[in-house]
């Protein structure tokens, strides 16, 4: 699956379109290098989420064929890091 796509259908950034600008300003990593919102994931990548709050590090524990309820969301990744200001 698509960067991009994950990041929607995880829940982690809310649209496609805001996850596609984050990764060309290179806000998001995967695997510490700067990641195109192409990238194909796979389970293990860890992905760097810059936020102008702070940054949010996830490990992607599985990568779904399609869209997922909100429920079962953030069954597909483990919060490894997050310094985002509340």
């Amino acid at each position: 699956m698509r960067l991009d796509k994950f990041l929607k259908v995880s829940r982690l950034i809310k649209r496609r379109t805001v996850a596609n600008d984050a990764s060309d300003k290179g806000r998001i990593s995967v695997n510490g290098n700067p990641a195109k919102p192409s990238k194909q994931l796979k389970a293990g990548d860890i992905i760097s989420i810059a936020y102008a709050g702070g940054e949010t590090v996830v490990e992607v524990l599985s990568v779904p064929t399609g869209n997922v309820s909100v429920q079962e969301a953030p069954s597909l990744y483990k919060v490894l890091e997050d310094f985002r200001k509340n």
